[in-house]
């Protein structure tokens, strides 16, 4: 059974401080303590950490979970549990978020108002992490088609590659271009350049699964990072576009095509060695398609 409680304050301006000059003498210190480390950082993952740490001492919990319109994060280490008990988030009537705690016994009053208390301590920082994610997500995503851009994909290759060596796992790449784009921009205008690029995005979305990564480096140059891969998941993203090409309205209406370049990563790769073998094998089928349309 799933019991949600809310945290409001209704104060006219809320004021962390307010928390502490209100609270007990025994609990001074240990609010003052918990404020000065949450003031430490702007990143949610470690925000969630240092107040998990804080809220294990009033309740024990196999997973706590953060969720907004912004961001969702799951603590590290998080279990199922018997029950969930959820608590909404608001600083002067905005909606900040939900904390959400796994529990397996029920929470004694004390200790539920000792959550409450902490909930408020929390509630500033934690505003000015989630502005902080927002502006970094924004800062890393293509505003015309909301990919992640070039600055990210170097970030997530690099976690990517990371993650695929230590796991001894696989990670592929795949980077593409349009072919004849800058044709389409001179023909018909870049308001229907934009809407090509728009519509293949969103072919490349319905080719890869949730756990692989696609970016835009502007321009009609694109990017997917495949994690986990099997042997033949290039393969099969590869044939996914091709026939994905042809049944799009908008794409088939204007003839888009794209040349893709493919390539597993091996031990001895860094980012640079692997992108430069990948932009390798795109270079040669760019070569190969353009000259069987010269052909034609």
């Amino acid at each position: 059974m799933q019991t949600l409680n809310i945290l409001e304050n209704t104060t006219p301006s809320f004021n962390v401080f307010n928390v502490l000059a209100n609270s007990s003498a025994i609990n001074d210190k240990q609010n003052m303590s918990l404020l000065e480390q949450l003031q430490t950082t702007l990143s949610l993952e470690k925000l969630l950490d240092i107040f998990a740490m804080e809220a294990a001492r009033y309740i024990q919990f196999s997973g706590l979970y953060f969720k907004s319109e912004i961001a969702s994060k799951t603590l590290r280490g998080s279990r199922k549990s018997k029950q969930e008990r959820h608590f909404e988030l608001k600083l002067n009537n905005e909606f900040i978020g939900a904390i959400t705690y796994g529990i397996n016994s029920p929470i004694s009053m004390n200790h539920y108002k000792d959550l409450q208390r902490i909930h408020k301590i929390l509630l500033y920082p934690l505003k000015n992490a989630l502005q902080y994610h927002q502006a970094m997500q924004l800062a890393m995503q293509d505003s015309l088609t909301n990919l992640g851009n070039r600055r990210y994909f170097d970030d997530q290759l690099k976690r990517a590659m990371h993650n695929a060596n230590r796991q001894h796992e696989k990670v592929g790449l795949i980077l593409m271009d349009l072919n004849k784009f800058k044709a389409i921009n001179d023909n018909y205008g870049h308001s229907i350049g934009d809407q090509v690029l728009m519509q293949f995005s969103d072919v490349l979305r319905t080719c890869v699964r949730d756990s692989d990564s696609i970016f835009r480096f502007g321009g009609d140059e694109f990017a997917i990072i495949v994690e986990h891969a099997s042997e033949d998941a290039l393969d099969i993203i590869q044939n996914r576009i091709d026939g994905a090409l042809k049944t799009n309205i908008i794409l088939s209406k204007y003839q888009v095509g794209c040349s893709l370049g493919t390539t597993f990563m091996n031990r001895a790769d860094n980012e640079q060695t692997l992108f430069e073998r990948t932009d390798a094998a795109l270079y040669r089928e760019k070569m190969k398609t353009l000259a069987s349309l010269s052909v034609v």
